[in-house]
């Protein structure tokens, strides 16, 4: 049975027409224009929906065999398998039993379900850091399997209805362990942060920090908690001297959590998920995410069709109809709604594909800078009310960090300012004390930020021919109580946001005035509407007559006063206003889409043609068709490993392409490369500890080269080596090798 597509989210492009210069000039958007169609669709349907045209792209895996005509495949880690044992159970009430039970019982789980992947260790090769932890998988892999009792075994999501086994019978009421698989995004649901163009934790797709949360909970030694909680407090607030020791805190981290087995990991599960690849009907230039699919920022801002790419529409289903409110602050929590705000509202930063970086997108981080006192003319926000105040005096910060922040105009017309990149750090403040509602989603900046200062405004120039268009861009330097990875502190309290102040301010009376509750759980324990800026009608409605008052008020919050004049405020409550009448609802934001039509069912979004927006076409087209690469082989020569590598090449003609592995050219150091392979590797010394952890780039005689001389004392080692095509090092097949260094 096929039901009918449930959210259509229309994306219209077409040329951009200039008054002041009489002429017609190209639309650049973030993106290629298109329609996006999420939809509910039966997944054995969604292959004939994809050859008929009426789908692009199925935002969810499907069961349709490779071979299908028409489609290409994208792969993503989707969840865990693991098994737990129950403390009460008599039979396996010995812990040093559970790790060689579970080892016996993984070959019969696995013929059970096809698409998993055995993985007897937390850290997959869908996370970029397994790198670091390769050896310990080969260590789990060899774990012996001890025959005994049976198991008598629960079995739960994923595995229901699961047939007894060899070394196996099912159970309910007295069960001795559970097997079950437990979904990345339900693992990450409480811990994500999405709060108004704010996305986190930093480490949010790192290997570590998915053990930890789905082994923590079930370590039942106070001691060994306490040890675990201390690691993770060192590893997230930069506790370590050096990247070696940062790999170590990891391992060690993950060893804790895995040491007396009471869950045991399985394996993985891979979400197979499908677009339409026809010549002319289908689509090209795909990037995805290897931990969220096709369900993530890079997949809008990459995708293109290929008939009509600049005026076309894609549609792509998803499983649901959307559910959750939409408002930035807390809402746009489920699956349809998330992917309507990835087009709408512009986040600071996007996390890196492939990788567990933080790509830019509307800012940037220029410098990452170590300990720094606090200049006095910074700002930071008063715990509770959030008002600014300056900086205390001799106030030092552990780390600092410098953006460029690209401005642009807002939907209803009004261009962004300083003003609207400082409020939502008083936001935060306000609304994010404890029983507060925005409390768990704003606990991490709170705990990090300690000031803000706006350095300057720089003017750029964006040449069109006969037309030049000038953008700001502020500069602003961003104080932590703490230091992160230089590659994690720009994601963690970035100066954005991509509602304009005065929807803030809106919203926080909606809420104060008890029409509304920022969040679901909020809504529920007040008994008020969740919030929602297009869809609850009485609750815009009431809106109205509240942005009517502030705009005869020229209301500026107290926090802003100095910021915003009396009359820079007056025209924009009128502006909001104006696109309010016009338009129906209270969603503006500073994407290059805005909302346009919508129902139970779906919503339409049109272009916002803005020639400010800064994303233009192509910007994120190096993570569109990621490919891998692999050591081939490795030689020593003295105290340098020679590493000859494979990769996949890419060869397109007209709207086709093909994807071979064959061995690299590499280019010689110095020389212009078209593509980048980087050899990431770590020396693993005695008592399984990382002595040395590094990058290699080098390149001579076609080769890449990995120079340990004078990095490691003599002695004998495992060195670890996994490489990266363009920053992809997802599914990465890492190398062990051993390595002596003589006296």
């Amino acid at each position: 049975m096929v039901r009918p597509l449930a959210l259509v989210l229309v994306l219209v492009a077409a040329a951009a027409v200039s008054a002041e210069a009489g002429h017609e000039i190209p639309y650049y958007p973030s993106f290629y224009p298109q329609e996006i169609a999420f939809g509910v669709a039966d997944p054995t349907a969604a292959p004939r929906l994809l050859a008929k045209g009426s789908i692009h792209a199925n935002n969810g895996p499907l069961t349709a065999p490779k071979g299908a005509a028409d489609l290409a495949w994208v792969e993503s880690l989707r969840a865990f398998v693991v098994l737990t044992f129950n403390p009460a159970s008599r039979t396996f009430a010995d812990a040093r039993e559970h790790c060689a039970t579970a080892a016996q019982l993984t070959p019969t789980i696995v013929a059970t379900k096809s698409e998993l992947v055995v993985s007897p260790y937390p850290v997959t090769p869908w996370h970029d850091d397994y790198a670091y932890h390769a050896d310990l998988v080969e260590t789990a892999k060899a774990r012996p399997a001890t025959a005994g009792a049976a198991l008598r075994l629960r079995a739960l999501r994923g595995f229901s209805g699961l047939a007894p086994g060899p070394t196996w019978r099912s159970a309910d009421r007295e069960w001795d362990a559970t097997l079950e698989e437990v979904p990345l995004a339900e693992l990450l649901r409480d811990e994500m942060t999405r709060l108004n163009g704010w996305m986190g934790p930093p480490w949010l797709k790192e290997g570590w920090f998915h053990a930890y949360l789905l082994y923590a909970r079930t370590v039942a030694d106070a001691a060994a908690r306490s040890v675990i909680g201390e690691m993770l407090l060192r590893r997230t607030q930069g506790g370590y001297a050096s990247p070696a020791e940062r790999v170590n805190l990891e391992r060690r981290l993950v060893s804790a959590l895995t040491r007396d087995c009471e869950r045991v990991p399985i394996g993985y599960s891979l979400r197979r998920e499908a677009v339409n690849d026809s010549y002319s009907e289908g689509v090209e230039n795909v990037g995805y995410d290897a931990q969220a699919g096709l369900g993530s920022g890079v997949f809008f801002r990459t995708v293109k069709l290929k008939d009509f790419p600049w005026n076309g529409w894609l549609r792509v289903a998803t499983a649901a109809r959307p559910g959750a409110a939409w408002n930035p602050i807390a809402g746009f929590t489920d699956e349809a709604g998330a992917l309507v705000w990835s087009v709408l509202g512009d986040a600071a930063l996007l996390p890196e594909p492939y990788g567990v970086g933080w790509l830019p997108n509307r800012v940037r981080a220029v410098e990452v800078a170590g300990s720094v006192e606090v200049p006095r003319d910074a700002l930071a926000p008063e715990p509770s009310t959030g008002a600014l105040r300056a900086a205390a005096p001799g106030a030092v910060a552990q780390q600092r960090v410098t953006y460029r922040v690209a401005l642009s105009k807002f939907h209803d017309e009004t261009k962004m300012s300083v003003a609207d990149l400082v409020y939502p750090y008083v936001f935060a403040e306000r609304w994010g004390g404890k029983g507060q509602p925005v409390s768990r989603a704003s606990a991490f900046l709170r705990e990090w930020l300690a000031a803000v200062r706006v350095v300057k405004t720089d003017t750029e120039v964006r040449d069109f021919g006969d037309l030049q268009v000038l953008l700001e861009t502020p500069v602003v330097e961003v104080y932590l109580r703490h230091a992160a990875e230089p590659a994690e502190a720009p994601a963690i309290a970035p100066p954005w946001s991509p509602v304009p102040w005065q929807l803030v301010v809106l919203m926080e009376e909606a809420v104060t005035r008890g029409l509304a509750a920022f969040s679901e759980d909020e809504a529920r324990r007040r008994g008020v509407p969740w919030l929602d800026l297009a869809r609850a009608r009485k609750l815009v409605e009431a809106l109205g007559s509240i942005a009517e008052s502030f705009e005869r008020r020229a209301y500026v919050p107290e926090a802003l006063k100095g910021m915003v004049t009396v009359e820079q405020a007056r025209q924009r409550w009128a502006a909001l206003r104006r696109f309010h009448r016009k338009h129906g609802h209270w969603l503006v934001t500073s994407g290059p889409y805005r909302l346009q039509k919508w129902s139970a069912d779906g919503a339409t979004l049109a272009v916002f043609r803005d020639l400010s927006y800064p994303n233009v076409v192509g910007s994120f087209d190096r993570w569109a068709l990621p490919r891998r690469a692999w050591i081939a082989g490795i030689d020593r020569r003295g105290d340098r490993l020679e590493l000859q590598v494979d990769a996949q090449t890419l060869t397109k003609f007209e709207r086709s392409y093909k994807i071979v592995r064959e061995p690299m050219r590499l280019a010689p150091t110095g020389e212009k490369a078209h593509d980048t392979v980087v050899a990431r590797w770590t020396a693993v010394g005695a008592g399984d500890e990382v002595v040395a952890t590094g990058r290699a780039q080098e390149v001579e005689a076609g080769r890449l080269i990995v120079d340990l001389k004078g990095k490691l004392p003599p002695g004998a080692y495992r060195i670890l080596i996994g490489p990266e095509l363009n920053g992809n090092s997802t599914n990465a097949e890492v190398k062990v090798i051993s390595y002596r260094v003589a006296e």
